[in-house]
């Protein structure tokens, strides 16, 4: 863990895994409602291993620092959630961007859950590369300004936090913004510490097409 600083003072904690090999660039991952999980931690070795610095924002230290939530117990989670400002989550997502930037390079941005809905705010008002929201959920809630990266999202048809006609208006309104739809998927379908919803070869499939997408524009 690492310590960054918002623009308002707040310092948060950070994991990082550095790049392995050439580096390319940073990605900045954001978080479930669950906080920096150790699940999440493996995602950013993943990344790490294909040349990226991979930094992890604890967003929920404005409310409970440290906080780390086990999946059983999500409605701590979501009263976590509910009771962030989203203004002040996203100065704490763009230090963090800031941060890996100062090491050289473009950054990206890759989100779960309450990250992935992040993950498209992050394409509205930050100075990314991209951004790949993972089911990302209140997309209406993100239905405020146009997107001024490219964002591909990947969502399962069986997502029941992501109804059709709320992914049906997020299309309308980001006409920009690549989707795939995963068959037979739902929400969490790529978090592999939660087998009764994680499906491996939809999650494989999301994290080629989101690191080929993210080489591609970093």
């Amino acid at each position: 863990m690492t310590r960054v600083t918002a623009p308002d003072g707040h310092e948060f904690g950070c994991w990082l895994a550095e790049a392995e090999g050439a580096r390319k660039g940073g990605i900045v991952i954001l978080q479930e409602i669950f906080g920096i999980t150790d699940q999440l931690k493996g995602v950013a070795a993943r990344y790490a291993a294909q040349g990226y610095d991979v930094a992890i924002p604890a967003l929920f230290d404005r409310q409970s620092r440290d906080a780390v939530i086990p999946f059983a117990e999500a409605p701590k989670g979501r009263d976590l959630m509910l009771a962030a400002d989203l203004d002040q989550t996203m100065r704490d997502v763009g230090a963090t961007v800031d941060m890996l930037k100062a090491r050289g390079g473009k950054v990206a941005v890759i989100g779960f859950c309450w990250g992935g809905g992040l993950a498209i705010r992050a394409a509205q008002i930050l100075d990314i590369a991209c951004a790949v929201p993972f089911y990302g959920t209140r997309l209406d809630a993100y239905q405020i300004d146009p997107l001024k990266a490219p964002v591909e999202g990947h969502w399962g048809s069986e997502d029941s936090h992501v109804p059709d006609e709320m992914m049906q208006a997020a299309r309308a309104f980001f006409p920009e913004m690549g989707v795939h739809i995963y068959d037979g998927a739902g929400h969490a379908f790529a978090n592999d510490a939660r087998p009764a919803d994680y499906i491996e070869a939809a999650a494989e499939k999301a994290h080629g097409r989101a690191a080929d997408f993210i080489a591609a524009h970093i």
